[in-house]
């Protein structure tokens, strides 16, 4: 079986450089898929603005016509803070067969020290890094010894191992940050052209981020 890319995080909203990452990682790697995994509570930043069930909300909305993409609500699902570990323990235990691939940011990946249990990932899963121009691979420290002993170049021993690689892959550079995002919102603009249609919709709908400019938002965003 082709390997099934796992692409989490709070996507507090999710937006086209979320999406294009997945994209070209999908075509790139040769992966079967990728499951998009809203985190519920996540455990390294502060709660999220939008709930739970209103960014599981987005995230379908904007997945549901590429084949391929499909969303997993188990952190949405689960109680208690959600950990990457438990997630891959659990797919693990329901694909035993197949390659699976932690996709991450560089950024993400340089916290990855901080992360539960973050030593065992690796066991689970191989962890593919989305690299941006101006983002440095670690040469020292856990990260770097960790680089050293498993970083592969071959997209092919992603497919013929399980697990235990990492691979690092540029992608094309969107600099669009969900904070950003969120702050224009806000302030009345229009996310057009950031998210997909379909998510736009959703924030025009449910009011999310508009704060006291909710309405001047839906008078901005009625038309498509």
């Amino acid at each position: 079986m082709k390997p099934l890319g796992i692409f989490g995080g709070t996507f507090d909203p999710i937006h086209v450089g979320h999406l294009r990452t997945a994209f070209e990682l999908l075509q790139a790697l040769r992966l079967g898929g990728v499951r998009f995994v809203p985190t519920g509570t996540p455990p390294h930043r502060e709660r999220p603005v939008a709930d739970a069930q209103l960014r599981l909300r987005m995230v379908r909305a904007a997945v549901a016509d590429q084949p391929g993409f499909a969303v997993d609500d188990r952190e949405v699902r689960r109680e208690g803070v959600s950990y990457s570990v438990d997630t891959l323990s659990e797919l693990r235990r329901e694909e035993p067969d197949r390659p699976l691939c932690l996709l991450l940011g560089m950024d993400a990946f340089l916290g990855l020290p901080h992360w539960h249990r973050w030593r065992e990932l690796l066991d689970l899963a191989h962890v593919i890094v989305a690299h941006r121009p101006g983002w440095n691979v670690p040469l020292t420290g856990p990260l770097g010894e960790l680089m050293a002993e498993r970083v592969t170049d071959t997209i092919g021993v992603l497919h013929e191992r399980l697990a235990g690689c990492i691979h690092v892959h540029a992608v094309t550079q969107l600099e669009i940050s969900s904070t950003e995002l969120r702050q224009s919102i806000s302030a009345g603009l229009d996310p057009r052209y950031l998210t997909p249609d379909a998510v736009r919709d959703v924030l025009r709908d449910s009011g999310c981020y508009a704060g006291h400019d909710a309405e001047r938002v839906r008078r901005g965003t009625s038309a498509r």
